[in-house]
C-alpha cells in the first residue's frame, strides 16, 4: 500500500504546502480572468463578455500609434503638415485678418500682395461712334456728392449696355443740401470724356439738330433700383431707338451689383479714375493735406457723420427730450418710405446707429492710438455743436477740421456742401487711417477706393458690439475695455481678407483687386510667415503707440457678449 502524500510531510510543511499552493491558484484565476477578455467569441467557457477580434485589432493599433508618437517616428510628418497649416492660415484667416497675429493699426501688413486692375480685356469692343449709336442718354443724379458719384458711374457702364451716347450727367440741385453745382464745377468734365473713350462716347449736350427735331420733351423713365443689363435692354433700348433721346431721372444705385467682369472693371475706371476733381478743389485738399503732414508724420481721417440729417434718417434718439424729437422727425418726413422708428435703445442695439463723437475716440483710444494721435474729422454740421464734439477733442487734442486749417481759402466754396465733401473726400483718402463712422455712401465709395490703392487702413465699427461695449464701460478696467473693444474689430479693420463679394461693389470691388504671387523665398514674405506662426492663436490689433499696451498680454475673454 501506498503511503499518503500526507504522511510524508510535517504538519508545519504541510501548512506552509497549502499555502503556497493556495496563492499559485490565486495567481491562476486572475491570470485566466484576464486573458478572458482577450478570446474571440465562443471560445470560452458560456456567455462571459465576449470581445470581437475587430475591437482587439483596433485596441492594438492604437496602442502601436501611441508608441510611435511619442517617439518620434511620426515628427517629421507633423511638422510638415503644421508648417502647411501656418502657410494656409497666413493667407485665409477670416477673423484675425492677415495670419493670426496681432494687427498694426496703422497699416495693413497684407496690403503690398494686392494692387487694382481694371484694364480692358483682349476682347473689349471699341464704342461705337456718336452718330452711329442707339442714341442719346440723359441723367439726373439724386442725393448728396457720393450717392451722385455713385450714380455717375452706373451711368456710364448703362450707356455701355445699351450702346448710347451720354450726355454728361446733370446733378441734383433739389435734395436736402439745396447746391446748385453742376458737374463742372466739381468734376474735371474734359478729362471725364477723354478717358471713357475708349469705353463710350461722351458729350456735353445732345446736339441742337435733335433737340430741334424732338415733337416731344424728352422721354422720362424712373428706373427701379438695382435693375439688372437685361432690364435695360427690354425696358429702355426699345424707347431709346424710338425716340433718340431718353433721359433716367432720380439716379442712384438703378444698376445691380452683381455684372460680368468688364462691366464692373468699367465701374473701376470711371469711379477711381475718370471722376477727377477740379484744379480748384485738388489744390485746396491737396494743401490741407500737406498742413497735417507738416504737423505729423501720419494721421487718421474720421468722417464722423453726425449731422441732423443723417440722425433723422437713422431714426436714432441720443437724449434730449422732445424737442429733438420733434427736430429730427420733422427732418425724417423728406423720406417717404422709411420704417418705423425702433423703440428707444433698440435700434442701438442691433448696429444700425452711428456712434457718438465721444465713442469713436474711445474706440480709437482702446484700439491703441494715444492722445498724440493727429486726427483730422471731416463732417458738415455736428447735430449738438461744440458740446458734442469737445469729449472728442479731450481725448485727441491734435483736433483739426478743413475750417481751422484753410478758414480763408475756404470761403468761395462754403456756399456749395457738395464741393466741401469733395475736399473733404481728398483729406481722408490721402489719410494714413480713414474711420468711418456710419456706412453711409462716402464710407462706401471711400472705403472701395481705399481697398483699390493699395488696401489703405480703412476702420469701421463694428457698431452692434461696440454699442453693447459701452453701456457695460463703467463697470471695467480700461485694459479689459480696450481688450473687448479690439475683439470686436476684429474683421472691421479693412484687411484684404474682410472683402466680401456679392454685396455692395462700390465698398467691396473685388473684380478690380488683384493678388499677387505669393513668394515664400522672399525674405519679407519669410519673415511675414515667421511672424504668423510665432503668434499662435493670440489675436488682437497692435500698435507702437499703444499707451494700452499692457492690455495685450490680457487673457481674452472668449465669451464677449454674446451674439
Amino acid at each position: 500500500m501506498r503511503e499518503s502524500k500526507s504522511g510524508r510531510y510535517s504538519a508545519g510543511e504541510l501548512v506552509s504546502a497549502n499555502n503556497n499552493h493556495r496563492k499559485k491558484l490565486k495567481r491562476n484565476r486572475r491570470h485566466r480572468r484576464w486573458w478572458w477578455l482577450w478570446l474571440p467569441a465562443g471560445l470560452g467557457k458560456g456567455q462571459r463578455r465576449r470581445i470581437p477580434w475587430s475591437v482587439v485589432c483596433g485596441v492594438i493599433l492604437f496602442v502601436l500609434g501611441l508608441i510611435s508618437l511619442f517617439t518620434g517616428h511620426v515628427a517629421s510628418n507633423l511638422e510638415w503638415y503644421s508648417q502647411k497649416l501656418i502657410k494656409h492660415r497666413f493667407w485665409y484667416s477670416k477673423k484675425g485678418g492677415f495670419g493670426h497675429g496681432p494687427i498694426d493699426i496703422w497699416k495693413s501688413k497684407s496690403s503690398k500682395f494686392y494692387y487694382g486692375c481694371s484694364e480692358r480685356g483682349p476682347h473689349y469692343a471699341p464704342p461705337v461712334h456718336e452718330p452711329l449709336s442707339n442714341g442719346y442718354l440723359l441723367i439726373a443724379t439724386s442725393g448728396g456728392l457720393n450717392q451722385q458719384r455713385i450714380g455717375i458711374t452706373d451711368a456710364v457702364v448703362v450707356a455701355r449696355i445699351l450702346n448710347a451716347t451720354l450726355v454728361v450727367p446733370e446733378l441734383d440741385h433739389h435734395s436736402f443740401w439745396k447746391d446748385d453745382s453742376d458737374f463742372a464745377n466739381i468734376f474735371d468734365v474734359d478729362w471725364f470724356i477723354s478717358f471713357l473713350a475708349k469705353d463710350i462716347q461722351v458729350v456735353k449736350r445732345v446736339p441742337d439738330k435733335y433737340m430741334r427735331a424732338l415733337e416731344k420733351l424728352p422721354y422720362t423713365k424712373l428706373v427701379p433700383r438695382k435693375s439688372e443689363p437685361q432690364y435695360y435692354l427690354d425696358e429702355v433700348l426699345p424707347t431709346l431707338l424710338r425716340r433718340h433721346v431718353v433721359q433716367l431721372t432720380k439716379f442712384d444705385y438703378r444698376l445691380a451689383y452683381d455684372l460680368d467682369e468688364e462691366l464692373q472693371r468699367l465701374r473701376c475706371r470711371v469711379n477711381y479714375h475718370a471722376l477727377r476733381f477740379t484744379k480748384p478743389l485738388q489744390k485746396l485738399g491737396h494743401k490741407l493735406v500737406m498742413e497735417m503732414r507738416n504737423m505729423a508724420k501720419r494721421y487718421i481721417a474720421v468722417h464722423l457723420r453726425f449731422e441732423p440729417d443723417m440722425l433723422a434718417f437713422s431714426g436714432c434718439y441720443y437724449g434730449g427730450g422732445d424737442k429733438v424729437r420733434d427736430e429730427l422727425g420733422e427732418i425724417r418726413k423728406r423720406w417717404k418710405t422709411l420704417p418705423d422708428i425702433l423703440s428707444d435703445g433698440e435700434a442701438r442695439k442691433q448696429g444700425k446707429c452711428p456712434l457718438t463723437p465721444h465713442e469713436v475716440g474711445l474706440m480709437l483710444r482702446a484700439l491703441g492710438f494715444n492722445n498724440e494721435t493727429y486726427i483730422y474729422v471731416a463732417s458738415g454740421e455736428i447735430y449738438g455743436g461744440e458740446a458734442t464734439l469737445q469729449p472728442l477733442r479731450e481725448l485727441f487734442p491734435n483736433f483739426y477740421t478743413k475750417e481751422m486749417l484753410a478758414s480763408k481759402e475756404l470761403q468761395p466754396f462754403l456756399p456749395f456742401s457738395s464741393r466741401l465733401a469733395a475736399i473733404d473726400y481728398i483729406v481722408c483718402d490721402q489719410s494714413d487711417v480713414f474711420v468711418t463712422n456710419y456706412n453711409g455712401n462716402m464710407a462706401k465709395v471711400l472705403a472701395g477706393r481705399r481697398r483699390y490703392m493699395g488696401h489703405k487702413r480703412t476702420i469701421r465699427p463694428n457698431a452692434r458690439k461696440l454699442s453693447a461695449l459701452f453701456l457695460q464701460r463703467e463697470n471695467m478696467l480700461w485694459t479689459t475695455f480696450s481688450k473687448k473693444v479690439k475683439s470686436a474689430q476684429r474683421g472691421f479693420m479693412g484687411e484684404p481678407d474682410d472683402m466680401k463679394p456679392g454685396l455692395n461693389f462700390h465698398e467691396y470691388p473685388s473684380s478690380c483687386i488683384c493678388k499677387k504671387s505669393f513668394n515664400y523665398s522672399h525674405p519679407d514674405n519669410k519673415r511675414m510667415t515667421n511672424n504668423a506662426s510665432s503668434y499662435g492663436h493670440e489675436e488682437g490689433v497692435n500698435s507702437r503707440d499703444n499707451d494700452a499696451s499692457s492690455s495685450l498680454a490680457e487673457k481674452e475673454d472668449v465669451d464677449f457678449l454674446v451674439d
